[in-house]
């Protein structure tokens, strides 16, 4: 299980993904993203994975800076093929008039909006949700900006590193006697993302049981969906006084006596988490501390340093194989900590199916995750991976918002739409 090592896994040992059973869950729902990057497309993608018509609008020359994002491979940025996958992309210069009197043809056909440019930006393009209300009384928009929009920051840029260093995350994570450390992935932009998505099917299921709705507009702030999550900070700070500190792998407040990573003598690592008394009582027994030490969970708490060695030493004079399966005779709930080499190889994400393969018109064959989460009745598929500047202009300005030909190829012409040179 080396980190550094190449998987072998053949194309034809990974499956493909499934097509549909019967209609998806999300089948039918119109969403339009004005929106680049990370947060606000995110969203859209995992509505798109359940069978949403998701259109991302893009600016004509360059289109969404996204494209660019992370290694390429043969000038082919790789980034892009999943996170865009399952959409539409269209051109549109939301700068000039027409430009915006076609983007509110696109919100009018649209059951959702996705926006997260400046909140003046908006006004100024007509774009913000008191606009797009007036010509889609029922629209359901998210806004994601970096501070909120009702702040005085609202017009502030805002990355999802700093959200994450505002949202107290950051500061939690890391050694007590080191740095703050981010996550190493874009943590507030993706959760921002998923918290997003989550609240558009509360305003959609809203929509469809109240006939008095009459429109919802959605404001993120990137930091408050991380904020959100860690339940116990502002409590243990209101009540105690005392803001809750780094503690490496283990827990500002933790739920167990045991919870820490630990290096093999074959050197991998291990993370064991001891989630219930008993588990603790099991590995005290294994390490050798005595049973009478951690009786109560009182007990197993100030002996919580003296376990975390005891194990440390126990784990660091086997390898991994026994470690593992001791462990789990001992039901201490542990597992290896993969790289995503081992991920490729691992028979559960296999036996989920979470690794599949797409077909994409530059790279071939390519393996990204699959669908989640995972409905049985009505699940999402990949029907494509991230799609070419634009390549969906004809079908969305023609079919979607009938447009006919003559008045497509003037707005081609006059560069409202079209990719047009850098």
């Amino acid at each position: 299980m080396g980190t550094d090592e190449r998987t072998n896994v053949s194309e034809s040992s990974q499956p493909k993904t499934p097509p549909p059973i019967g209609p998806e869950v999300l089948s039918g729902v119109k969403v339009v993203e004005f929106a680049h990057v990370i947060a606000g497309p995110l969203a859209g993608t995992l509505m798109a994975d359940l069978g949403a018509d998701v259109v991302h609008v893009e600016e004509p020359t360059t289109g969404d800076p996204g494209r660019k994002q992370g290694p390429p491979k043969d000038d082919t940025y790789l980034w892009w093929k999943v996170s865009a996958r399952n959409k539409r992309s269209v051109t549109l210069d939301l700068r000039t008039p027409e430009g915006q009197q076609l983007a509110h043809k696109l919100a009018a056909w649209a059951d959702v909006v996705i926006v997260n440019m400046r909140y003046d930006t908006l006004a100024k393009w007509h774009l913000d949700f008191e606009s797009l209300n007036k010509v889609n009384p029922k629209l359901v928009m998210l806004q994601i900006t970096g501070f909120g929009a009702n702040t005085s920051m609202r017009n502030a840029p805002g990355f999802g590193k700093v959200g994450e260093a505002r949202s107290g995350v950051v500061y939690l994570t890391g050694f007590q006697d080191g740095p703050p450390v981010h996550t190493g992935f874009s943590h507030a932009d993706t959760v921002t993302a998923l918290m997003g998505a989550f609240a558009i099917q509360a305003a959609l299921y809203r929509r469809e049981v109240d006939p008095e709705f009459r429109g919802e507009w959605i404001d993120l702030a990137l930091f408050e969906s991380l904020f959100r999550l860690v339940e116990w900070q502002v409590i243990v700070y209101d009540q105690l006084g005392i803001p809750p500190e780094r503690a490496g792998n283990r827990l500002a407040v933790a739920p167990a006596a045991v919870i820490n990573t630990y290096k093999t003598g074959d050197g991998h690592w291990l993370t064991v988490t001891s989630g219930t008394p008993r588990s603790v009582w099991n590995i005290a027994a294994a390490v050798g501390v005595p049973q009478e030490d951690v009786a109560t969970v009182e007990l197993q708490a100030a002996n919580a340093d003296r376990l975390d060695e005891a194990l440390r030493s126990w784990i660091g004079s086997r390898d991994l194989e026994e470690c593992t399966t001791k462990l789990a005779e001992l039901e201490v709930t542990a597992s290896p900590i993969f790289s995503m080499a081992e991920i490729m190889n691992d028979p559960i994400y296999a036996e989920r199916n979470d690794i599949i393969t797409v077909d994409d018109p530059d790279l071939g064959a390519v393996q990204m995750q699959g669908v989640v989460p995972r409905l049985e009745r009505h699940p999402g598929h990949v029907w494509r991976t991230g799609p070419a500047l634009g390549a969906d202009d004809e079908i969305v300005y023609k079919e979607y918002l009938g447009l006919d030909d003559a008045e497509f190829d003037r707005l081609k012409e006059n560069g409202t739409i079209g990719r047009r040179s850098p």
